[in-house]
């Protein structure tokens, strides 16, 4: 008996501490409603990543995103459209030289007020600006090589805590970082009452 009742109680209590991407979103007080996200998609290849592979996974080598490559290797995917993964508000986009090169951050908001925020790096070109509200896929950039210091790939990384500084994109330190791939399976319809 006391089994049962440890294992109901361990249930209730999983059940109340679900993540961000598991969460059921019914609050929608003081939000503009026409930027709370619906749903997440991939940043290339529209919205399944079709045509691309990631080279570098989330975790590999410390690496806290993933990098983005076309199927046609080489610098084949270069200048390729780079796409918002959901609506939201351009909160960077610049030019930071170095190993970055072009980059795009844009904060996401769930209907629960909870935000996350995606990072798109070693772009060529850059389509949005900083105040900028979007919806999910449109071109916001191309693939690029961050001014020819790697061959073309997308960088991209989600993170939970909005705002960090731009980082090194490799750390032991992963608290921030969200695994992309997982957390777009996870957040790919949401549904929620306005």
């Amino acid at each position: 008996m006391n089994k049962l009742l440890l294992l109901l109680l361990t249930l209730f209590v999983a059940s109340c501490n679900r993540t961000i991407e598991d969460s059921e979103i019914t609050s929608t007080e003081n939000l503009d409603l026409n930027w709370v996200v619906d749903g997440f998609d991939f940043p290339v290849g529209k919205p399944d990543a079709e045509g691309y592979y990631d080279a570098q996974h989330f975790g590999a080598n410390h690496h806290l995103g993933e990098d983005w490559n076309g199927k046609r290797g080489g610098n084949t995917d270069f200048g390729d459209p780079v796409y918002a993964i959901a609506k939201g508000k351009v909160s960077f986009a610049q030019d930071i030289k170095g190993g970055w090169g072009n980059v795009i951050r844009i904060v996401h908001t769930f209907p629960s007020g909870r935000q996350v925020e995606s990072l798109y790096a070693h772009c060529d070109e850059i389509f949005v600006k900083e105040g900028d509200t979007i919806e999910k896929g449109i071109k916001i950039g191309t693939i690029g090589t961050a001014n020819g210091q790697y061959p073309a790939h997308l960088h991209f990384e989600i993170r939970d805590v909005i705002g960090m500084p731009i980082g090194r994109g490799y750390s032991l330190n992963k608290n921030g970082y969200l695994n992309p791939s997982k957390f777009i399976y996870r957040n790919r319809n949401l549904i929620w009452e306005k």
